[in-house]
């Protein structure tokens, strides 16, 4: 079943709570944490979502856009995360950190830039309860969906398929009407989608919408009959 992540960067900072439950029926609250080092741009961070977590029943998944995740990322758990994802171009200890996050009870996340390729981190899936795909340069929300991408997500499906994982495949950016059957099609089953969701009209149908349209990809989709 496809999962519909919407991503409160594009929501109304000074109304989270209620951006929250505008969004009721959606799988999981995306939050993005940036530090302004690893990528260009500041949000939020622990405090913010310790508010958010005692704010909403929706599950929050935290991905980490920050330098150091070895040392931050339990923090975000202990705040209140279900779901922690680290970009695995600055941990230190990848595995390591996903044990750590295992550990403290959410589920362990990587995420990989668009110049990162999957193969290299073959080994370290099984650790693994989520890979991100970002579909654009992390930092910014509102960018153009990145089309070559899409081989990278069936790559990354075909190796979870390799090794019998299952484990979920996420993408991130640029995610909309017009992208989300391609990902499907591709391999992916959990979608962040900011503006797609919080500038429409009703987010909570944009949510609902957007999950069937992936759902009905999916279900064509060479990768999905295997399953």
């Amino acid at each position: 079943m496809a999962q519909i992540n919407p991503s409160i960067l594009s929501a109304d900072f000074a109304r989270l709570a209620q951006e929250a439950e505008a969004v009721r029926g959606a799988d999981w609250l995306h939050v993005d944490v940036m530090d302004n080092h690893f990528v260009p741009n500041l949000t939020l961070g622990v405090p913010i979502v310790e508010s958010l977590a005692r704010a909403t029943d929706i599950p929050l998944d935290c991905h980490l856009m920050i330098e150091q995740p070895d040392r931050w990322a339990p923090q975000y758990v202990e705040a209140g995360a279900g779901s922690v994802t680290f970009h695995v171009e600055a941990a230190a200890a990848p595995v390591r950190l996903a044990r750590e996050i295992r550990a403290k009870g959410a589920r362990a996340s990587m995420a990989l830039k668009p110049a990162t390729p999957i193969e290299p981190y073959e080994d370290l899936l099984p650790e693994l309860d989520m890979v991100l795909i970002m579909t654009v340069e992390p930092g910014f929300g509102g960018q153009a969906f990145l089309d070559i991408m899409l081989p990278k997500i069936r790559r990354t499906r075909e190796l979870i398929d390799k090794h019998g994982l299952s484990l979920w495949l996420q993408v991130d950016g640029g995610v909309a009407p017009s992208t989300i059957e391609r990902c499907a099609e591709a391999g992916a089953d959990v979608f962040v989608a900011g503006s797609a969701v919080y500038g429409a009209g009703d987010p909570a149908e944009a949510v609902r919408a957007l999950r069937a349209q992936a759902e009905t990809a999916a279900a064509g989709a060479p990768w999905a009959c295997k399953h």
